[in-house]
């Protein structure tokens, strides 16, 4: 019994002993997730009768600033910045102001997320300071959402604005003035909420400000407006699109880049599709001949004009109301000579033409030594289409499934500017089977008006995949689509020239009315997928689709 006992003591003890020699692991304690706390300022928050020019913020910890130049907004603006220390960890921020501040104004420093611990990065997230040199602090408000009037998704960090409308007011006041309020999206907001505002009359609007300096320039920011006075206080919840305007034309000296070529820069996206600028050429007061075409993926122009010999050439470029005259040197350069490339290799889907580009433009083409056969040797029908300023030529023709073809182009087949002709040229094409393709039928509801442009986009709504123009049918038809997620959207095309026009500030006219669909929409090889497309509630929930695979 004895020795029993003995035995259990002597376990017991080596457990103790056992558990007393593990290590365990040093631990820092729990990870810090609490922001920053602001223990005083002076003056104190919500001040009045403000007359000082230096603001101290004690916090009870270690803080830094954290790009506080995107995410501290204040308004109104000031017209010099205020300089604010330490750019280092402090338990003090010092704010100097460096501006006449306006009498009986509310001024408001909205920190953002700038503001954040120094060891773990917490935000003191969108602390305010709100001081007025007046008796008593604005309190009104205005909210509102941004969206992009074109694209998928709107931009980051969009500034909107608030323009007092007075007895001073003009509409040049968004290119030369500061507003009266400003406040700022941030990265990741889509909404926005203007606030300690006074009642009254003012121009809403809404800045993609690529220069940060709270001015509309045309030719890098976007805008967004209300077009009417508004009036505060109301509890209208407005939203603001975003547009990049089509910008007057304006064109830079030429520059010579061959020995028949010369190449004109121009600002900003131009609609070139539908009206072009007249270029007049001239060597000692004679006109010469021109051909102009765009430069490929630039906001260029090309002028390609015959060899002469001179010192130098003059150009008067116009187009409505604009006209511009240059004189410049010209010197013996390498010339342009033709080749041609096709846009497609091997494989032609279904909705593709066949498409040829020239490196000089063409002016001539005899269909009689352009040859299209089957892999049966069997002639095929085709018809051309040149676009003159883009130097594309299109060879259409009916495609059949898991079919081979051979275009031929015989010599002397295109004839450029130069008189230059093509050598022979062959292209080998190969059609897929229609099982490989999927096809798409779209239901129009509640289309306020016609014509209606819809197209298919890839994901991120950027590269156009395929369109219909629609000027009364409801039911659109997308068939042999190569299989993918499709972005849907349509374009209420209202000055009907069959492309998406944006607004303008000064013509207060916004953009044609953009809608996308709230999902995309799967179209997969070998399915049909039917797809109601309800115009008056965009961005809903998907509504159920139809698939059915082919019987084949």
């Amino acid at each position: 019994m004895l020795k029993s006992n003995s035995k259990y003591i002597f376990f017991l003890l080596t457990l103790l002993m056992a558990s007393c020699a593990k290590r365990g692991s040093i631990t820092g304690g729990l990870k810090d997730t609490l922001a920053p706390v602001l223990l005083s300022s002076v003056p104190k928050n919500f001040s009045t009768e403000f007359k000082g020019n230096t603001i101290k913020l004690t916090f009870d910890e270690y803080v830094k600033l954290k790009n506080a130049n995107k995410q501290l907004i204040i308004s109104p603006p000031m017209k010099h910045e205020p300089l604010i220390t330490p750019t280092t960890a402090s338990k003090y921020i010092t704010i100097k102001i460096n501006d006449t501040l306006q009498p009986n104004t509310t001024y408001s420093f909205n920190f953002g997320q700038s503001i954040t611990d120094n060891n773990e990065g917490n935000p003191y997230n969108q602390f305010k300071y709100i001081f007025s040199t007046g008796t008593y602090i604005d309190s009104l408000a205005l909210g509102g959402k941004i969206k992009d009037a074109y694209d998928k998704q709107a931009d980051s960090f969009v500034s909107v604005m608030l323009y007092e409308i007075n007895d001073t007011y003009k509409d040049s006041v968004v290119y030369k003035e500061n507003p009266r309020y400003i406040t700022n999206t941030l990265d990741s907001l889509k909404t926005f909420r203007l606030e300690n505002l006074k009642a009254g009359k003012y121009l809403l609007v809404a800045l993609k400000d690529k220069g940060s300096n709270n001015k509309f320039n045309p030719k890098d920011d976007k805008i967004g407006f209300i077009k009417h006075p508004i009036t505060i206080p109301n509890d209208t919840i407005y939203e603001l699109e975003l547009f990049k305007e089509v910008l007057p034309l304006k064109t830079h000296k030429p520059a010579q880049v061959s020995g028949n070529r010369l190449v004109v820069g121009y600002d900003g996206k131009q609609d070139f599709k539908n009206s072009r600028p007249k270029i007049v050429l001239k060597n000692n007061g004679e006109v010469l001949p021109t051909i102009v075409t765009q430069f490929p993926k630039k906001d260029s122009l090309q002028v390609w004009y015959k060899p002469l010999k001179a010192d130098s050439l003059s150009m008067e470029i116009s187009k409505e109301n604009y006209k511009k005259n240059y004189s410049f040197k010209v010197k013996d350069q390498k010339k342009d000579t033709l080749r041609i490339s096709a846009l497609q290799n091997g494989t032609i889907h279904f909705r593709d033409r066949f498409t040829l580009e020239s490196a000089t433009p063409l002016v001539h083409f005899d269909e009689s030594k352009i040859k299209l056969i089957n892999k049966d040797s069997v002639a095929v029908p085709f018809k051309t289409e040149y676009d003159d300023f883009n130097q594309q030529l299109f060879l259409d023709f009916k495609k059949e499934p898991s079919e081979k073809y051979e275009f031929t182009l015989l010599p002397g087949a295109l004839t450029d500017f130069y008189e230059k002709t093509n050598d022979t040229l062959k292209y080998n094409l190969t059609t897929r089977a229609t099982a490989d393709y999927g096809n798409l039928t779209l239901n129009l509801q509640n289309v306020k008006r016609f014509p209606v442009i819809i197209e298919l986009t890839d994901k991120k709504g950027e590269k156009v995949l395929a369109s219909e123009y629609t000027e009364g049918n409801t039911k659109i038809e997308f068939n042999l689509l190569e299989p993918t997620l499709f972005t849907l959207r349509a374009i209420y095309d209202d000055n009907k020239n069959k492309q998406y026009d944006p607004g303008n500030f000064l013509e207060k006219k916004y953009a044609e009315e953009v809608i996308y669909f709230s999902k995309e929409v799967d179209v997969r090889a070998n399915w049909d997928v039917e797809q109601v497309f309800d115009l008056s509630i965009p961005y809903t929930p998907e509504p159920e689709k139809k698939k059915t695979d082919k019987k084949k």
